[in-house]
């Protein structure tokens, strides 16, 4: 079992030990509830169904900034571990002024993703939230790890990303890399998986 492997199984195992008092399902996308502050955290759906697939969701979602439930309103402040990990039929994800956190792999491998955009409202990114997701739009000030959507739209020169311009840290490579790329010589760190699923690249 590989390191990004291992990584994602253990993301299963962490989000199924949830702590909130309920799990509901509103518009096609699933929640957990907590009654203490009356928030709501975007949550993988198979709390809700035997399936044993993935890749849950698919096409265009609008996160909303509230929902109802049972006559109750909560507040969506997050969304959580792996919520959307390895939908690959996810094309567009909109997420509201009022999440505030992004999970650890929340939208990991979602290689369809073809617009994200994360509000300025979010300060935390979790480790390999949006590993191998390149189109992000992201100007807040939230720290993550270097497969945080601040890094994925950080600094880009042609198939490699960048932490920033400096171009010392080398946070990966665009999945649809072909052939050959050249790393500049101003790299003095390439970060972890940095070239993985890079299976069109024959030389480094």
């Amino acid at each position: 079992m590989n390191k990004l492997t291992t990584f994602f199984v253990a993301l299963i195992c962490a989000s199924s030990i949830f702590a909130a008092d309920y799990n509901c399902e509103i518009r096609g996308i699933c929640y957990g509830l907590d009654t203490t502050d009356m928030t709501a955290e975007v949550i993988k759906n198979y709390y809700l169904t035997t399936r044993l697939e993935l890749d849950l969701y698919s096409g265009s979602i609008v996160i909303p900034s509230k929902i109802t439930y049972k006559k109750q309103t909560y507040s969506v402040t997050k969304i959580g571990i792996g919520a959307f990990a390895w939908c690959d039929g996810l094309k567009s994800v909109k997420i509201p002024n009022s999440v505030t956190t992004i999970g650890d792999g929340a939208f990991f491998v979602c290689s369809g993703l073809k617009s994200v955009t994360i509000p300025n409202s979010v300060t935390t990114i979790g480790e390999r939230a949006f590993y191998n997701v390149n189109n992000i739009v992201y100007e807040g000030a939230a720290t993550g790890s270097p497969w945080g959507a601040k890094c994925i739209n950080g600094y880009r020169r042609g198939n490699l990303i960048y932490s920033d311009a400096s171009k010392t840290t080398l946070c990966g490579c665009s999945s649809t890399a072909k052939g050959k790329v050249t790393i500049p010589n101003s790299v003095t760190t390439i970060g972890d998986g940095a070239f993985f699923v890079c299976s069109g690249l024959k030389s480094v």
